[in-house]
């Protein structure tokens, strides 16, 4: 990306590191303290997210932090309250509210193309959970005891806060289907939002999305005056006529990581908020955490308890 250089990298495996930088440590803290970035990005897993966003926030260094942002909402807490108490900036990397056809989608939202919202349907879906080799991009999620609305699903609600605001209470229906993971695979999530939107999030990864496409499957919004269909091609239809079409050429769908990426950047230099602020991200984490225990407990569960 123009004005930024990529100056050392850390991981356990030194060989790894030297694939993404010119100067490589095993140590993050060492590295800190001996590059003295302008920023750091957290490309970790979750477990390690909190050790690591205290090391930048020690050493006043503004972080950028791949998602799931924590391992549970005590832990999510805990890092907010360092970046309340420290000033440090920190910013949850969360790109698929930056998909060029959600960023549409929410502008023909806001410019009244089908009135006011009243429901919205997202359906998720790849095809590489099942078989004797799920997951074989990422093979540790067969090890993880929360996968699908933990990993994946994290997405689409994190989206719809972006296009309907605050969550207010969440219901969810979960199962495993291939005996060789130990999280859950399938879910079914109903979100309802403040302004009395309501709408479901269906995920699983058995089979993909007709048509294929980049957007991992489709989305619907209805108001009061139409609809906005974004078809898994990235391409968004108003009322089931074409209204927009996305570059899907290059990039991870529709570019939306560099997307994301540059708002981090421009936040930086300019002082304006991020979007996915660690503080303001806890919301979409919360949902999360309430949509397990909604499973757990039979009921619907108000965002509001996860904090208590």
């Amino acid at each position: 990306m123009e004005g930024v250089e990529i100056a050392a990298a850390c991981d356990p495996v030194m060989e790894r590191a030297r694939e993404a930088a010119p100067k490589v440590y095993t140590s993050a803290d060492r590295m800190l303290d001996l590059e003295k970035p302008d920023f750091v990005d957290i490309a970790t897993r979750p477990e390690t997210h909190l050790s690591l966003v205290r090391f930048a926030i020690e050493r006043r260094i503004p972080a950028i932090c791949q998602k799931p942002l924590a391992e549970s909402m005590k832990q999510a807490l805990a890092m907010a309250r360092l970046v309340r108490e420290s000033g440090v900036r920190v910013m949850v990397h969360e790109n698929w509210r930056w998909q060029p056809w959600y960023r549409t989608a929410r502008k023909m939202m806001d410019q009244g193309e089908i009135g006011e919202p009243l429901a919205y349907q997202f359906r998720l879906r790849q095809r590489d959970g099942l078989g004797a080799n799920p997951y074989p991009n990422q093979p540790y999620f067969r090890q993880m005891p929360r996968l699908l609305i933990y990993e994946t699903l994290i997405h689409p609600i994190d989206t719809a806060r972006f296009l309907f605001g605050q969550i207010e209470s969440v219901l969810a229906h979960t199962r495993r289907a291939n005996p060789l993971i130990q999280g859950e695979d399938r879910a079914v999530v109903v979100l309802q939002h403040a302004n009395a939107v309501d709408g479901v999030i269906d995920g699983h990864r058995y089979l993909d999305p007709e048509p294929p496409g980049p957007a991992m499957g489709d989305a619907l919004f209805e108001g009061e005056r139409g609809s906005i269909h974004v078809l898994a091609t990235g391409d968004v239809l108003l009322n089931g006529r074409p209204a927009a079409t996305h570059d899907t050429s290059t990039g991870y769908k529709g570019d939306s990581v560099r997307a994301t990426q540059q708002h981090f950047l421009d936040c930086l230099r300019s002082g304006a908020p991020f979007e996915t602020g660690v503080v303001e991200y806890l919301e979409s984490f919360a949902a999360v955490e309430a949509a397990y225990r909604s499973q757990a407990e039979g009921r619907l569960v108000r965002v509001q308890e996860m904090y208590v």
